[in-house]
């Protein structure tokens, strides 16, 4: 095992500036995934359990948002709740139960409902309760992305070290080329966050600037197809 005086910062601004990094690039066609911008995780003024990295997460991934309804490619909001007895969190509610614990976050509750930042068409949207990490357990994303004839993965949300990473690696096991942008994703400590990015850009994701994203969405065609 290599070892360093680095920060997990550092070794990612190390990998992050190598121009010789090959990347998997975009395919054909994207959706978006936006992984629980749920008040739990985003209001720092109200919850112990929330975070922020770059202040205008939200106002990105609502832009992106906007971009990828506009092509009528899929735009899914993900948000993590539970039963009052907690028994659908399985064994990952078992560690503690406290206020700020994961299985107290409950169906209805304030920390529960989307951070009304976050612009969601409620309409046009896909909308999925998940109960593990990976957007892809046990939901129908799998199926979505089939059907659309997707190729192509774009995550945005939190948190890079948790829910973040799982469904990353699991894009990349269902052989979507896997998109992170950069001032997209959060994480409640730095050391977290900038590991996280440095494992997903070295093995599974091309983790980009986030107005690099929006420029080649600015470059597709307009789809009429209703799919």
């Amino acid at each position: 095992m290599e070892s360093s005086n680095k920060t997990a910062r550092q070794i990612w601004q190390d990998v992050k500036g190598n121009p010789n990094r090959a990347k998997f690039g975009f395919g054909r066609k994207a959706a978006l995934i936006n992984i629980d911008p749920q008040n739990a995780y985003t209001r720092v003024d109200e919850f112990k359990t929330a975070y922020e990295t770059d202040p205008r997460q939200i106002e990105y991934i609502n832009a992106l948002s906007q971009r990828f309804r506009a092509l009528k490619w899929p735009v899914v909001f993900t948000y993590v709740a539970y039963m009052a007895s907690a028994e659908d969190a399985g064994v990952w509610g078992t560690r503690a139960n406290t206020p700020d614990s994961l299985q107290n976050i409950k169906h209805g509750s304030r920390r529960a409902a989307f951070d009304d930042r976050v612009e969601v068409d409620r309409a046009k949207d896909v909308i999925y309760c998940k109960k593990m990490p990976s957007v892809f357990f046990e939901t129908q994303l799998q199926s979505l992305l089939v059907w659309h004839q997707v190729d192509t993965i774009v995550v945005t949300g939190g948190s890079t070290s948790g829910c973040v990473r799982a469904t990353v690696v699991d894009s990349l096991s269902h052989g979507y080329r896997t998109i992170v942008p950069e001032e997209c994703v959060a994480d409640k400590h730095e050391s977290y966050h900038f590991a996280n990015l440095t494992d997903m850009m070295l093995k599974y994701a091309d983790v980009m600037n986030v107005n690099d994203v929006i420029t080649w969405l600015d470059q597709q065609p307009q789809s009429h197809s209703p799919a």
